[in-house]
């Protein structure tokens, strides 16, 4: 966004500083009456606004054993609200009502076109792109109620960003978290159980995927608590980082 304008505004990154005024990543046509700014000159939103956040849970083998569990038989996934999106930069807001709030650094990917009951084979083409994702967990609460629902849903707990890459192989994407600069998560998305084309899949034989729409896709070995003050950093290699701040409610 540019502070002249005063709703948000899509662009398109070319280089490493140029950001072109598009209508959306949907409709990548240019907006010839607004001039190419550089990064410099805009606030980095989200970059996609989901109608709804599938996540994926127990998705790396080495996460599923720091965790104490099995690896399942199929992919577990549960759903984030829109109200959890937040874009680089903003801050993750621990609630009071938890006493431990984790970082997961995940590969997030962003649906195209509408979707439903498509194969493996199919799923690239209703992939619009990849983003980094953090599926910020109120770990105590996860634990305490069973399900994931409330620990997942907090405002502030689905930062994405910093942007859409569209032009990507995510089938072997580096992916690491750093917490006030010390690496905490290093893996690859070769170690998916579930690769991204079968989540799309599995995913979109339950529910109809829609443009914007956000799968999360798991997060390896290494979460770990966030307090107030810190800075949580999620890199996905192809993409590039995530940073937020992190401040207690």
């Amino acid at each position: 966004m540019h502070p002249k304008w005063k709703t948000p505004q899509w662009g398109r990154l070319e280089g490493k500083e140029t950001v072109v005024p598009i209508v959306s990543p949907f409709h990548p046509e240019e907006q010839k009456d607004r001039p190419p700014l550089t990064l410099d000159e805009v606030k980095l939103l989200a970059p996609v606004k989901p109608s709804k956040i599938v996540a994926v849970g127990l998705n790396y083998a080495d996460h599923i054993a720091e965790m104490g569990n099995t690896p399942p038989p199929n992919p577990i996934i549960f759903i984030k609200p829109q109200t959890a999106v937040i874009g680089p930069g903003e801050h993750i807001v621990l609630p009071p009502s938890s006493q431990r709030v984790d970082y997961e650094a995940e590969l997030g990917v962003v649906i195209g076109k509408k979707c439903r009951s498509v194969t493996p084979q199919e799923a690239p083409s209703f992939i619009l792109g990849y983003t980094c994702f953090n599926d910020v967990t109120a770990r105590d609460l996860q634990k305490k109620d069973g399900q994931w629902t409330r620990a997942k849903s907090f405002d502030t707990f689905a930062p994405l960003g910093p942007w859409i890459n569209t032009n990507l192989d995510p089938s072997a994407l580096h992916i690491e978290c750093r917490l006030n600069g010390e690496l905490k998560q290093s893996s690859s998305t070769s170690n998916l159980l579930f690769s991204v084309f079968e989540l799309v899949a599995f995913i979109s034989e339950i529910m109809t995927l829609l443009p914007g729409d956000v799968i999360a896709t798991g997060t390896p070995q290494g979460v770990g608590p966030m307090k107030d003050g810190d800075l949580v950093e999620v890199y996905v290699e192809g993409i590039g980082t995530l940073s937020n701040p992190v401040k207690a409610g």
